[in-house]
């Protein structure tokens, strides 16, 4: 694989001869004239070397430039003022690396790099970049090639891990002593990440390294492409290195100068291989800029020639190069660099290995880190309830109207759970509500049959038909609270309930009032019935209940009941409810029901001892008692309960206080009337009253 290279140019001179070993060569005036003997010095190869050279020359301000050394340390102008490359840094090999690594999926590798300045540097930018990209490393381990037994540990730790891909930033050198230990201890079936120190090193393929190297992927640096090199390769430099040609065959000399070469001189014309000189373009290219420098520095002009004694000082040379080629990590990690994947020969013939440390999670589970490793390493669990995951992988959260399905890999809207007419709850309530409304109706008509037996017109025969209506309608309005609430529902249910409920209270109180002022009428001298006569009555009963209207109106107008989507008491589901909208308004319905009922309860427990056959104000506190209870039980229920079960128990509160007043008030009169007609006369019901007066 090709790895593009970072051109930069620049000019120095020798600043001082005395740290080259050939100073003492030249005369003495030569090197007292201020003119540089060495312009600038190319190499060295390996980065560590470089290191060292250019530390050494850098004081000097004399420029060198490597056509090999890659180490990104290299690139601290700081400490490396004067040293330059032809080849692209490190820094960009790294990340390279990782960005390849991950276009394959590996996320389970091992990293082994050597113990020098090169090895380290690049590695450390591979970490880093690989932590960036999600990559796990299982281990990072080193070497140098004086380390044997560091090396035995290394290839241990190779063998011991899981991972398939192996990352090695190392040199030539090591790498060979790798392969070396590898195939001692027969360890195959990893996948080589290379660089571009040994990628295509064919002195490391053997029949043996084959089985270790095979498949192996890096990135290398371009092969040469310079006109008229391959020609210059079989000529100039052949007759230069091997000096001696067939025309020599007959001479002396030719015995003495070929004899050292015959098995050489077949290959003399081959010039395939010529291109694998990779190296040799940066040398070109560095001898190039040092000669392009110079010539700029000379004003050289082309048939004028240079100029003549001139003195150069490396100060003069300071940002002379220019960038001739760049790796461009500005771009998306898939348009770094190019991969054909058809081409590659995987370990095995396989397709491509696979390195993870824990498989794909399928869908309906997650990730769950393993405790003490990377997050690489994780079991599959199932997804919590709301969450899925699908074939990608990735674990979502369900949104608000919507909940896990059974299998955790996909999203359906919640169930919409409301009071309605089918359930079986529903039926039990709808049938006692009818049940109710019926034994009230019956009510109704026995008394109108009835209506002129004494025990119907004792105590306003026109309140009993009232509350006989009234409560008809209380045992209809709990109907109100079934089905899926609407706006219109919503508004209906607690106002019907609130009106319904307060005539009905409204009713019974009058009749209790009447009770009472019938008791003072018969005492001698007492003349209160004018005041609380049938008229009285009714209008008391109109100005309670109208004043319950006007609390429904406000309430209505000011912040209505309204249907809502309730989420919170299941995350499964949704409470299709009707909210109160106005929590005052409610409580004041309820507040004014209670306070009627409680006045009414007090008049009646007064008026429970007074003398009468049949004291109805006996039977109405009874009511009152059961009226109250159901109430006072009704508020804790409410709150606590969850649901439509709010809904169920609203309407059981309302059925149970109706049939309280109903049986209570309107039984024993039935009982009288069906039963024993003898007690429905005006001299039964006034006997006892009669008796006390004698």
């Amino acid at each position: 694989m090709n790895f593009p290279c970072e051109l930069t140019m620049q000019r120095h001179h020798l600043a001082s001869e005395s740290l080259l070993p050939n100073v003492s060569e030249f005369a003495a005036e030569d090197r007292c004239n201020g003119q540089s003997l060495i312009h600038a010095i190319i190499g060295e190869s390996e980065s560590s070397a470089t290191v060292i050279l250019s530390r050494t020359t850098g004081s000097f301000k004399i420029p060198v430039i490597s056509q090999s050394a890659t180490c990104d340390c290299l690139s601290n102008r700081k400490d490396y003022p004067s040293f330059f490359r032809t080849i692209a840094s490190d820094y960009h090999q790294s990340r390279a690396l990782a960005y390849m690594v991950k276009h394959f999926g590996w996320s389970w590798v091992g990293a082994v790099n050597t113990d020098n300045d090169y090895g380290n540097y690049g590695m450390n930018i591979f970490l880093n970049t690989a932590q960036e990209e999600g990559i796990c490393v299982e281990y990072s381990v080193k070497f140098y090639r004086t380390e044997t037994e560091k090396l035995k540990k290394v290839v241990d730790i190779i063998k011991q891990g899981t991972a398939k891909v192996i990352v090695a930033f190392l040199t030539s050198f090591e790498m060979n002593n790798l392969l070396e230990q590898l195939s001692v201890q027969n360890i195959t079936g990893l996948q080589m990440i290379g660089v571009e120190a040994w990628i295509t090193a064919k002195s490391l393929i053997t029949s043996k390294s084959f089985r270790f190297l095979g498949g192996s992927l890096g990135f290398a640096v371009r092969k040469i492409n310079i006109e008229g090199f391959s020609d210059y390769v079989i000529k100039e430099f052949w007759d230069t290195a091997f000096p001696c040609s067939q025309t020599e065959r007959n001479s002396s000399q030719y015995a003495l100068n070929c004899s050292g070469y015959q098995d050489l001189l077949p290959l003399k014309n081959y010039n395939e291989d010529v291109p694998e000189q990779r190296y040799a373009s940066n040398v070109y290219k560095a001898v190039y800029a040092v000669a392009h420098s110079v010539h700029s520095l000379l004003n050289c002009r082309e048939q004028k020639g240079c100029e003549k004694g001139l003195t150069i000082q490396p100060q003069q040379v300071s940002n002379q190069f220019n960038p001739v080629g760049y790796y461009d990590a500005s771009l998306p990690p898939d348009q770094r660099f190019v991969l054909n994947t058809e081409n590659i020969i995987w370990v095995g013939g396989q397709l491509g290995p696979r390195s993870v440390c824990s498989e794909s999670c399928p869908p309906g589970t997650r990730k769950a880190t393993q405790k003490g490793k990377p997050v690489c390493c994780y079991d599959c669990i199932p997804c919590a309830e709301g969450e899925i995951s699908n074939e990608t992988g990735n674990l979502q959260q369900c949104p608000g109207e919507y909940w896990s399905n059974a299998e955790k890999n996909k999203c359906i809207l919640k169930a919409v759970e409301f009071l309605s007419f089918t359930e079986v709850m529903s039926i039990v309530l709808v049938f006692f509500s009818m049940i109710g409304a019926g034994l009230t109706v019956l009510v109704a008509i026995l008394f109108y049959i009835k209506k002129d037996t004494p025990i119907v017109k004792a105590n306003n025969s026109e309140l009993s038909f009232l509350l006989l209506f009234s409560l008809t309608l209380c045992f209809l309005c709990s109907l109100t609270f079934i089905g899926r609430p609407t706006e219109w529902s919503c508004m209906l249910r607690h106002t019907a309930f609130g009106i319904t409920f307060v005539l009905c209270i409204s009713c019974v109180l009058g009749k209790t009032i009447v009770v009472l002022m019938a008791f003072k009428a018969t005492l001698p001298g007492s003349n209160v019935m004018k005041w609380f006569g049938p008229a009285q009555q009714r209008l008391s009963v109109l100005a309670f209940t109208l004043i319950q209207v006007l609390i429904c109106v406000l309430w209505l107008t000011i912040s209505p009941p309204f249907p809502h989507k309730n989420t919170k008491y299941y995350q499964e589901k949704i409470i299709l409810e009707c909210h109160l909208g106005s929590i005052i308004g409610f409580s004041s319905v309820l507040g004014y029901i209670g306070l009627l009922a409680i006045l009414c309860f007090i008049l009646a427990f007064l008026a429970r001892t007074l003398p009468d056959n049949f004291n109805e104000a006996k039977f109405i506190t009874f009511s009152m008692l059961i009226f109250c209870a159901v109430w006072i039980t009704f508020i804790p229920a409410y709150v606590s309960s969850p649901g439509k079960f709010t809904v169920a128990v609203e309407i059981f509160a309302i059925v149970a206080s109706s049939f309280g007043l109903l049986l209570c008030n309107f039984v024993p009169k039935c009982l009288i009337i069906l039963f024993k007609p003898e007690q429905n006369t005006k001299q039964h019901m006034m006997g006892k009253a009669s008796t006390k007066s004698n």
